[in-house]
């Protein structure tokens, strides 16, 4: 069943990305912090597609974005709020590890899914030569911040 859902989500993100190329729309505005001070090693480039309030569904709000990760660039530690995510590699190896399961490599055309509070505690381009690429999806609260890094210890 969770291969289903993931599969359906693929369906309409790639239609959502055709469809946000195609049209006079303006980008989605996804409330996501993605800079990173001069001190800290580089954090992934975020580039909203599409955000959509759900039809029939009060309160919730469709987002798409691909995320680049330049070569060695490792994402903050952070949380999702709410929002049921999956992500879809479209180009390099990331790794990856979401609350307590294991670390895992995903390859171009591999995809995962993040339930609503997962903690994101590893995102990172395992290459130190090519870059990476990552189409995410999300279903949220409509007007929560898309991505909270944690806080600084």
């Amino acid at each position: 069943m969770v291969a289903r859902i993931a599969a359906g989500l693929l369906a309409v993100a790639t239609l959502t990305t055709a469809a946000a190329c195609s049209t006079s729309d303006e980008p989605a505005h996804a409330k996501v912090a993605t800079t990173a001070s001069a001190s800290t090693r580089p954090s992934e480039t975020f580039q909203p597609l599409l955000q959509r309030p759900l039809p029939d569904v009060q309160g919730k709000t469709f987002t798409s974005a691909v995320l680049d990760f330049a070569p060695g660039t490792r994402a903050m530690p952070h949380r999702h709020g709410q929002a049921f995510v999956y992500a879809y590699v479209l180009d390099g190896t990331v790794r990856s590890k979401v609350d307590d399961k294991p670390v895992t490599t995903y390859h171009q055309g591999e995809n995962w899914v993040e339930q609503p509070g997962a903690h994101h505690v590893l995102t990172e381009n395992t290459s130190q030569t090519k870059p990476a690429k990552l189409l995410v999806v999300f279903v949220s609260d409509t007007g929560d911040k898309l991505k909270v890094d944690d806080p600084s210890s």
